[in-house]
């Protein structure tokens, strides 16, 4: 399977003191780039074989990972990267506000360092010039996952890095994802000529509207899923 190749060539980053945590990082970082998506059991065997981790360590990973709502544990079934639920989706995006809207505000006077951002939107347009809409999300991610380092607070990095997680699968229900990313592509370029323009105050307004647009979209895109569900089963 092309997740496992991809985690094999992630064992080189457990060094030689290969723990617990940098399992989880790593598959918390797979879960973000979308690697696996909501609903796919995760093996011991495999995953353990291609990062070459114990089985005792993987659990205590898998553990970590439950813990922060990415996982589940399903009794006598094994482990499964998590489905979210609209009240998931609603707490991510408040979270996403409260965080991302304060980092902005806090950027003090400009001019702020904003490499990081502009390359996330670099790496957005091209991946939508090949329309790789999956790449774009990626890119999206890898967008507000950069204005957070602006807060220069490996604390706030580490808090919003399952966040995003999360979020990526909540990308996952929506069926057309060209639709859903391509109007955030010119927002996102937007929110960073402003902030290279040094005005910080109508970045977070930007930034705080774009949440907002998005949430509400997100909730709808579940809302239909879940009154798809009941008419299937009824």
């Amino acid at each position: 399977m092309a997740e496992l190749t991809g985690l094999a060539d992630d064992r080189a980053l457990l060094g030689r003191t290969s723990t617990a945590e940098r399992v989880a990082d790593i598959l918390r970082s797979r879960i973000a780039e979308g690697y696996f998506p909501p609903g796919t059991r995760l093996s011991e065997d495999s995953i353990g074989g291609a990062l070459g981790v114990s089985r005792n360590t993987l659990r205590e990973a898998f553990r970590l990972l439950t813990h922060e709502r990415l996982l589940e544990h399903q009794l006598n079934r094994g482990v499964f990267v998590r489905i979210l639920s609209i009240e998931d989706v609603e707490d991510i995006y408040r979270t996403r506000r409260l965080v991302q809207c304060a980092v902005v505000r806090g950027l003090g006077r400009p001019p702020y360092a904003v490499d990081g951002p502009a390359a996330a939107v670099a790496e957005g347009r091209e991946a939508a010039s090949e329309g790789d809409w999956k790449g774009v999300s990626t890119a999206n991610i890898h967008f507000h996952r950069e204005l957070v380092a602006l807060a220069g607070s490996e604390r706030t990095d580490e808090l919003m890095r399952s966040v995003f997680a999360e979020l990526r699968l909540a990308f996952h229900v929506v069926d057309d994802p060209q639709s859903l990313h391509e109007p955030y592509l010119a927002r996102n370029h937007r929110i960073l000529e402003t902030l290279q323009a040094g005005e910080g105050a109508e970045a977070e307004q930007l930034l705080a509207t774009y949440l907002d647009d998005s949430r509400r979209q997100m909730v709808e895109v579940y809302g239909q899923r879940v009154a798809d569900a009941e008419q299937t089963d009824g």
